[in-house]
Order: structure tokens, then sequence, then C-alpha cells
């Protein structure tokens, strides 16, 4: 079988740079470059990608062994509908490692066609380190790299207001274009690159807050050979993920117009302000994985996929999503809608092997970041409890417990936490005390929910009450319980 380059395929034709990543991993390739792939296709951008390596171990021998070349498989569910889609990426056009070729990655400063840095260096990349010297070649951390990058494109180009970058940090961290041009802006500082450079990096440059959502599982192992098979080529940098894709930017509206995603069916939206966008994301998406896992799980069920093919845990997940969490965000409510919908279609991927069991680690601090602050709102607005989101907290206080149905569940937390639940449970089962005093202990407890739950009226009563009823009847007969 023919190996994937651009001499064995009609992808000869080379683009101008326009964009330098940094990270040449599954997730970037698999979102960023897909994307360039298709604004390439679709619109007039035009634009080539050069591939940066962000640290010193490793290499990108394959990436450039395939002359930049890979494929993207997606699949998903849309409207009840599969989708699935095989597209070779060929908007790579250089692969640069700053350790081993310095001077060329500089050089790259001089193109005056380069305009969007994207970057994924994880959520550890984005940080300042005073070892990292001026005339290091390169220095240790991602943002040194880029500061020396863009002082040595602010020279070149004189200060030129229209040789700026437009930068989309892409790791998962909140603000973090704030936090990536707080960072450049110390380095500058640091080394004493002089106000006018300074100057230019807040006025010329325009550092965007970004959201990104893709799952992205990587190389598909599982099914490499049938899609080798079917490609007619080897391809080593497959990268799989699911179909649905979101990327909200905050910028100035005039970046929609140098990125013409509105031309395609992308899912890309430019925004004044992320942070709506970031709660409602936490409170539906991550929400309602916190909310399903110990109910599912104690369900008999053990996949995110399996889950959203039972009946009763889909009905409990739609409903908890619609009638609770909908009802605390501040968006239009086709929106809202629209938003759910997209996320009990990833639920349901069947390629999208999720273990209930992995996702369920460090559920008491998700639960108090993704649904303690939708209990509270939903309260302060409706006047009454939750009661989706009261089960879920309830099913999660049984999960602790570390056993079910004879068998013990592999609980994963803070060691403090898991040592809580089990003296709790131990003292309840040994009758040592009741049913009330169990459920009271433990949500008074301040280190495991920053707060005492039993002062939210009418809470301690209601968990009590399911957990009785799901201890005397069961956890699939007391959720048809709820109203």
């Amino acid at each position: 079988m023919k190996e994937l380059n651009r001499e064995t395929t009609d992808k000869k034709e080379m683009l101008p740079l326009r964009v330098m990543q940094f990270g040449g991993g599954n997730f970037l390739r698999a979102f960023v470059d897909w994307m360039v792939q298709v604004l390439n296709e679709e619109t007039d951008f035009n634009g080539g990608v050069v591939v940066i390596k962000p640290t010193e171990r490793g290499d990108y021998k394959t990436l450039k062994s395939q002359d930049g070349l890979f494929t993207v498989i997606l699949d998903g569910i849309k409207n009840g509908n599969l989708i699935a889609e095989k597209r070779i990426i060929d908007c790579v056009q250089e692969v640069i490692n700053p350790y081993s070729e310095w001077d060329a990655y500089l050089k790259l400063a001089e193109n005056g066609n380069l305009r969007f840095i994207v970057s994924n260096t994880t959520e550890a990349g984005i940080k300042f380190n005073a070892k990292d010297g001026f005339n290091d070649a390169p220095p240790k951390e991602y943002p040194g790299k880029l500061t020396l990058w863009l002082y040595h494109r602010f020279q070149y180009f004189e200060g030129s207001a229209s040789k700026g970058c437009i930068l989309l940090p892409c790791e998962l961290i909140e603000n973090n274009g704030d936090v990536l041009k707080e960072t450049v802006i110390k380095y500058a500082q640091h080394w004493q690159l002089g106000n006018d450079f300074k100057s230019w990096l807040q006025n010329s440059n325009h550092f965007c807050s970004t959201l990104v959502d893709r799952i992205v599982s990587g190389f598909p192992e599982a099914r490499e050979d049938a899609i080798q098979k079917e490609l007619h080529y080897e391809d080593r940098l497959m990268a799989a993920g699911e179909y649905y894709h979101s990327w909200v930017i905050q910028g100035p509206g005039w970046i929609k117009d140098e990125l013409p995603f509105a031309k395609t069916d992308l899912n890309v939206q430019f925004v004044e302000d992320l942070a709506p966008y970031r709660e409602m994301k936490v409170r539906v998406l991550n929400g309602a994985h916190t909310a399903m896992v110990p109910v599912a799980y104690l369900s008999g069920l053990r996949l995110v996929s399996e889950a959203m093919d039972d009946a009763d845990v889909s009905s409990f997940v739609n409903a908890l999503l619609v009638q609770e969490v909908g009802k605390t965000l501040k968006f239009p409510e086709m929106e809202i809608e629209s938003f759910v919908s997209d996320v009990l279609d990833r639920f349901r991927n069947p390629n999208l092997k999720h273990q209930l069991i992995s996702i369920s680690m460090n559920s008491t601090s998700k639960f108090v970041a993704r649904l303690l602050p939708t209990l509270k709102d939903f309260y302060a607005s409706q006047e009454k409890l939750p009661e989706r989101i009261v089960f879920g907290l309830t099913a999660l206080i049984r999960f602790y417990e570390g056993e079910w149905d004879g068998k013990k569940i592999e609980v994963k937390d803070d060691d403090y936490v898991m040592q809580f639940f089990e003296t709790e449970w131990k003292a309840f089962r040994s009758k040592e005390i009741s049913w009330q005093e169990l459920i009271e202990k433990i949500l008074e407890n301040h280190k495991v929910w920053g707060e005492n739950l039993n002062q939210i009226p009418g809470l301690t009563a209601l968990v009590e009450k399911f957990s009785i009823e799901i201890e005397k009847n069961g956890l699939r007969s007391a959720l048809k319980t709820i109203s």
C-alpha cells in the first residue's frame, strides 16, 4: 500500500503561509487544521499552516515524512442521523523544530503573510519562567519563544501596525487570550525590550480568548486496517474524533472578515463576551456528565452511549437539561435547545467509548463547579429545588459508598474525600447514625462542598427521601418518583 505524501497524491499545490501553529498533536490537526482546510476549500482564504514544535521532547518526523498530509476521520450523530467524514488535510506546508531550526523559526517572523497564531500547549503551557533568557535559542516556555518571534517581527517591519498578529490560543484555561498576552508582556519587561515593543504588542496584536470543543480520540487503532484499506494509502497520522465542533472566539468584530467562517457551515462564533458561552458549556455538557454518571452506573450501565440508549436514564438527562439547567441560562430559548440537542447527539455517538467510571473521577468537586451553581440559580428563580439535580446528588452520595449490588465501585477522588465518605457510610451501615444524620453529616462538610449544603432550604429532606427510596426499591424505581 502506498504511503501518504505529496508525491503519491494530487496534493502538490503549496499555499502561502498565513497560520503559525504551536503544536502538531491530534487536537490541533483534527480541529484547527481541519477548519483551515474547509476555509481553503469553500472560501478564498487560501492559507497554509506552518507547524512549530513547542517542546524539546519528541519530534514531528512522521508529519514531515508525509509532507504535512494526514487524514481526519469524523463520526457523529446530527438530528438522529449518522455522520461520517474522511478528509485529507493538505494545508500544513511546513514543520519547524525551533530546538534544531532556531534561525528558520525566527525567519518566519519576516513573512508578511503570516497573520494568525494558534496554539495548544496544554493548560501548563502558558506560563512565565524567569530562567528563560533573551539569548536562549530557544527559551523553554512557549510564551518565551513567542515573545522572541514577535520581537523579531517588530524589528524587521520597524514596528508597522499592519504586521501585528491575531492570536487564537486553544489551551483549556479561562481567558486564555488574556493570560497569554499578560505572559508575553511579562517576558518583554523581563528582557527589557522597550516601551515601543510593549506598545506594539498591546495595540497592533490581538490576543483573543477562545473556547474550543471537540472530542478527538486520536489514531483509530481498532479501525486502522479497515480505514487504510478504504483509503488506499498508509497514513500513520490519522486522527479520529467526533463530528461535533465548536469554536467561540472573543475579539473585535472585524476579525470575522479575515477569517471567513461565516461563508461555511463551520460552528464558529465571534462574540464580545466569552463568559456566558463557557458557563453554558460547563452547565450543560459537563453538568450532564456529572449528573448522569452515578445514575447510569447504579442502573447497571458502563458507557455514556449505553446510558443514552437506556430509556430511563436518557429521559432523566434530557429532562434535567431542558427543565432545570436550561432555565438558568441567559440565552434565547432556541439557542439553548440547539446546544442541548447537540450535546445529547454527542452522548449518543456509538464510536466514542466513554467509560462512565473514568468520567466519575473527582465527582464531588465537579458537582460543586458544574451543578451546584445551577441548583442555586434554579431555586432562586423558580422557588423550588431542581429535583433531577438533587437526585443526581443523591446518586453521587450513594455511588461514593464504593459498593453497589455486592460489587466494588472504583471511586477515585481526593484522599480526604474518600476517607470521609467511607467513615460516614460505615457508621450508617453499623447503625451508629440514622439516614437523616448520615445525609446531614455529608452535606454539611465544607471541605467537600465548599459550604454547608444543609442551609439550602429543603435539600436535606429531599436527599434523604431519595436515598431511602433508592435503598428500598432500587435506583430505577426511585428515578420514576421524580415529578
